[in-house]
C-alpha cells in the first residue's frame, strides 16, 4: 500500500502484520475465551494486553492452572482450558496435561506441526537451525528421540563443533530464520563430512516478508520496522533493513516513532513483524501522515519551523543520536540548540576532549555537532548530551560493518565473566564466550585477561547494541589461509619431510608442514604390517611421497615404501639361485613355511625342504618369527615366486644321530605306554614286541644309505600289524 502527497511517499509492505499462523492462533483463542495461554500467544505486549481484556490469561507452566474449583496463579476461579500457542510445544507438555487432566486447545501453526512430524519420524541426528531460546525451537526439540537430543545452532560454527566425526544428519529450520543462515549451516555440515538430509522448513510467508523488507530498504531513505522487540521475526526484519538503509528504526509503539527523521525524508518504507496487530500499523501510518502529508502547500523548511510541527514533534529519547548547533560555551558545559523546545547540555565530563584540551578549544559558537542523548531532563529543563557515548555508537557501527564484511578487528580482554570474557574494541565492549576464545578447549578464562587479540564479529544484536566476538573464528580463518598456502606449494609425487603425529589401525597421520596426510598401512612398507607402530614411532621424522591430493575434501594420501625400490624390480641385483641367506618365518601352512627375505619379498620352503627327515607336522620344526638360513632353489620372476630350502643349508644326520634319535623316540613311546590304562596294554603289545626286530636292519645299513632308510624307520609302527599277520 502506497500513501502519496507531493514529493512524499510512504510504502507499506504487503506482508506487514499477522501471518497465517498467528492470526489462526488469535482467532482460536478468542473463540475459546476464557482460557489460559501457555506463554504469550504472540510476541507483542500490546496485543497480549488486548487479549487479556478478552479473557486470555498468560501462564508460564501447567502448574499455574488451578485445580477444579480452585484459584489459578492469575487469581481466576476454576480450571481454564490451556491454549498451545502457534509456536507449538514439545511432547512432554501434552503428556503432562494428560496426567493432570488439563484440557488443551492446540493452536500450533500447521507449518510448525509439519516440522514436529518430520523430526519425530526420522532415525537421523536432528540439527535445528535457529535460536535455542525461542519457544518454537524448544517445541521442535521436544519431539526428537530422547536417545538423540536435537542439536540447536544459530550459525555454521555452532553446528559443526558437536559433529566432528560426521554421521547422518537431518537439518530443519526455525520457521522465521534467515535463508542465508540455513544455507550456511547446511554447507558447514556437508563440509564436516555429514550425510545431510536438508529440509528447508522456513515459512514461505517469512521468506516473502524478508524479501520485501530487503527490497524496500534498498528503495527508501527511511525504514520503519514495527513490532515487539521480543519478536524474533521482527528483529530479523530490522537486521535486514539496517543492512541497506542507514536510517532504520525499530518502532514498538507510537513513542518510538522518530517523527523528526520522518519529516526529512521523501521516501519512507514501512514493514511489520508477523505478530504486529493491524491497529498498531495503522496508528504509526496515521501519525507519520499527520506530519508528512498535511500542510501540502508548505515547503519542508517551512514545515520544520512551523508551530504546528513543533507541537507534533516529540523530544528526543534516551540513547537517540541528535544533531545540533553550539549556542554557548563555558568552562563546564556547552549549550546546544537541538531545534526543539529544550536545549542540549554537553557537560565537560561527557565531551570528547584530547589530553589538556578545554571545551573552548574544542567547540565554538555556531559549530554543528552530533551527540547522543543520555537523559531527556537534567532537572533544569535541559537535555543531557554526550559525545563520548557517540564514539561508542561510531565504534558500534564499525563493529556492525566488520560483521557484515567478515573482517577482523583487534580487541583487548578486560575481565573474565561467567561463561567467557569481556573484550573492548575502542569504546565499545563485546562478549567472547569460552567456546570462542581459542581453537582448543579453555578451562580458565582468567589466563586471557589483559591480552590483545584479533577477533571476528560472531553475532550482533542491533536492537540491544550488543556484539559477540570470536577469536576462534579468526584462528580458523588464519589456519585456512595457511592450509591454502600449503596446498598451493604441494604437488603429487613430491617427497616431503613429515612428523608422525598419531596412529590408527589403518595407518598413521603425518604432519607435512601444517596439514596432516594419511599414510595408509599398505603404503608404509613393501611387506605386510599388522600395525604402523611395528616400523614407526610418534614424533619420528620421515620422508614421505605425496600419492594423491583432494583439496575439496582436504585429504592427502602419502606413501613411505615408494622411497625404496619394489623388491622384485631389483631382485637380480641382490639374489641368485644357490645363494644362502638369512630370513624370518612369517607364515606356516600345512605344505610349508613362508620366509621373508626382506619386506615385500617372501619365499616358500616346501615341507619336504624343511629337514633331512620326513616331517609330518611342520609346526614341530618351525615357529613364526623364527630366524633361519635358507638356500635359494629357484626364482620365478614372471610368477613372482621363490623356492627355498632349509634342508640344504644343514648337514644330514649321521647313523649314530639317527640311532640316538630312534632310541629316544622308542623310550618316549615306552614311557607313554607304561602310563596307559591296564585294559589297553594287550593292544599295544605287538607294537612293543616288533620294535627290536627293526634295530639290526638299521644298525647294519651302510652310512651312505641311512637317509634312504629313514622313512622305513619312521613308518615301522604303521607296518607292525601287517608283519605280525
Amino acid at each position: 500500500m502506497i500513501f502519496r502527497a507531493g514529493d512524499k511517499t510512504i510504502t507499506l509492505a504487503e506482508t506487514a502484520g499477522f501471518c497465517f499462523g498467528v492470526k489462526r492462533a488469535i482467532d482460536i483463542a478468542l473463540e475459546s475465551a476464557p482460557a489460559a495461554s501457555l506463554g504469550p500467544l504472540i510476541h507483542n505486549d500490546e496485543a497480549v494486553a488486548h487479549l487479556a481484556e478478552k479473557g486470555i490469561r498468560v501462564i508460564d507452566s501447567l502448574d499455574d492452572v488451578a485445580e477444579p474449583g480452585g484459584t489459578d496463579a492469575s487469581g481466576g476461579r476454576g480450571r481454564l482450558p490451556v491454549i498451545i500457542r502457534s509456536h507449538g510445544e514439545g511432547k512432554a507438555t501434552y503428556e503432562e496435561a494428560k496426567v493432570k487432566g488439563i484440557e488443551l486447545i492446540d493452536a500450533t501453526c500447521p507449518f510448525v506441526e509439519k516440522i514436529h512430524k518430520i523430526v519425530r519420524e526420522t532415525d537421523r541426528q536432528v540439527v535445528i537451525a535457529g535460536d535455542p531460546n525461542h519457544a518454537e525451537v524448544k517445541g521442535i526439540a521436544g519431539w526428537c528421540a530422547e536417545e538423540r537430543p536435537a542439536i540447536v545452532c544459530r550459525s555454521a560454527e555452532e553446528a559443526v563443533s558437536p559433529l566432528q566425526e560426521g554421521g547422518k544428519v537431518l537439518l530443519v529450520a526455525q520457521t522465521t530464520i534467515k535463508e542465508e543462515t540455513f544455507e550456511e549451516v547446511a554447507r558447514a555440515l556437508d563440509e564436516a563430512g555429514c550425510d545431510v538430509e536438508k529440509r528447508n522448513t522456513i515459512c514461505s510467508a517469512t521468506s516473502r516478508r524478508q524479501e520485501e523488507c530487503d527490497r524496500l530498504a534498498r528503495e527508501n531513505e527511511l525504514m520503519i520496522v514495527i513490532g515487539g522487540k521480543g519478536s524474533s521475526n521482527t528483529r530479523k526484519l530490522f537486521e535486514i533493513a539496517s543492512k541497506h538503509c542507514k536510517s532504520t528504526y525499530f518502532v514498538e509503539n507510537l513513542e518510538d516513532l522518530p517523527l523528526h527523521e520522518v519529516v526529512k525524508c521523501n521516501k519512507i518504507g514501512v514493514v511489520a513483524g508477523a505478530s504486529t496487530p493491524d491497529y498498531t500499523i495503522k496508528e504509526v501510518i496515521a501519525n507519520m501522515s499527520d506530519v508528512t502529508l498535511e500542510n501540502k502547500d508548505m515547503t519542508m523548511e517551512e514545515l520544520l519551523q512551523s508551530e504546528e510541527f513543533n507541537k507534533t514533534l516529540k523530544l528526543p529519547r534516551n540513547g537517540e543520536i541528535v544533531d545540533g548547533k553550539v549556542h554557548q560555551v563555558n568552562n563546564e558545559e556547552v549549550i546546544v540548540n537541538l531545534g526543539v523546545k529544550k536545549d542540549g547540555i554537553l557537560q565537560k565530563s561527557e565531551a570528547s576532549l584530547e589530553e589538556g584540551q578545554t571545551l573552548a578549544d574544542a567547540y565554538k559558537v555556531g559549530d554543528e555537532i552530533k551527540a547522543k542523548v543520555i537523559k531527556t531532563d537534567d532537572g533544569d529543563g535541559g537535555i543531557l548530551l554526550s559525545t563520548k557515548k557517540l564514539e561508542y555508537i561510531a565504534n558500534w557501527e564499525e563493529v556492525v560493518k566488520a560483521y557484515e564484511d567478515k573482517s577482523v578487528i583487534e580487541v583487548k580482554v578486560t575481565r573474565a565473566v561467567r561463561g567467557g570474557v569481556i573484550a573492548e574494541y575502542k569504546e565499545f565492549s563485546g562478549f567472547i564466550p569460552l567456546s570462542q576464545l581459542s581453537d582448543h578447549f579453555v578451562v580458565d578464562a582468567e589466563e586471557f585477561v589483559g591480552q590483545t587479540m584479533n577477533v571476528r564479529v560472531f553475532r550482533i544484536d542491533p536492537a540491544k547494541t550488543k556484539a559477540v566476538f570470536s577469536h576462534k573464528m579468526y584462528l580458523v580463518d588464519e589456519r585456512k589461509k595457511l592450509i591454502q598456502e600449503i596446498w598451493e606449494k604441494l604437488h603429487v609425487d613430491d617427497v616431503v619431510e613429515g612428523t608422525v603425529m598419531r596412529f590408527t589401525n589403518y595407518g598413521a597421520f603425518v604432519d607435512i608442514g601444517g596439514i596432516d596426510g594419511l599414510l595408509h598401512i599398505s603404503e608404509i612398507s613393501w611387506g605386510k604390517l599388522k600395525h604402523p607402530q611395528e616400523v614407526l614411532s610418534i614424533g619420528e621424522k620421515i620422508n614421505v611421497k605425496i600419492l594423491s591430493m583432494n583439496e575439496e575434501k582436504e585429504k592427502i594420501s602419502l606413501g613411505l615404501k615408494q622411497n625404496t625400490p619394489e623388491p622384485w624390480s631389483v631382485i637380480d641385483e641382490k639374489y641368485e639361485v644357490g645363494q644362502v641367506i638369512e630370513g624370518k618365518v612369517v607364515q606356516i601352512k600345512e605344505y610349508g613355511a613362508f620366509v621373508e627375505l626382506e619386506p615385500g619379498l617372501d619365499g616358500l620352503v616346501h615341507i619336504s625342504e624343511v629337514a633331512h627327515k620326513r616331517v609330518e607336522n611342520i609346526n614341530n620344526e618351525l615357529q613364526v618369527g623364527q630366524v633361519v638360513n635358507v638356500k635359494i632353489l629357484e626364482i620365478d620372476k614372471d610368477r613372482k615366486r621363490i623356492s627355498l630350502s632349509i634342508r640344504e643349508t644343514i648337514d644330514p644326520p649321521t647313523p649314530e644321530e639317527i640311532a640316538a634319535e630312534k632310541a629316544a623316540a622308542e623310550a618316549a613311546k615306552a614311557a607313554a605306554e607304561a602310563e596307559a590304562p591296564v585294559e589297553e596294554a594287550p593292544a599295544e603289545e605287538p607294537a612293543v614286541e616288533e620294535a627290536p626286530v627293526e634295530e639290526p636292519a638299521a644298525e647294519e645299513a651302510p652310512a651312505e644309505e641311512v637317509p634312504a632308510e629313514e622313512p622305513a624307520v619312521e613308518e615301522a609302527p604303521a607296518e607292525a600289524p601287517a608283519e605280525e599277520a
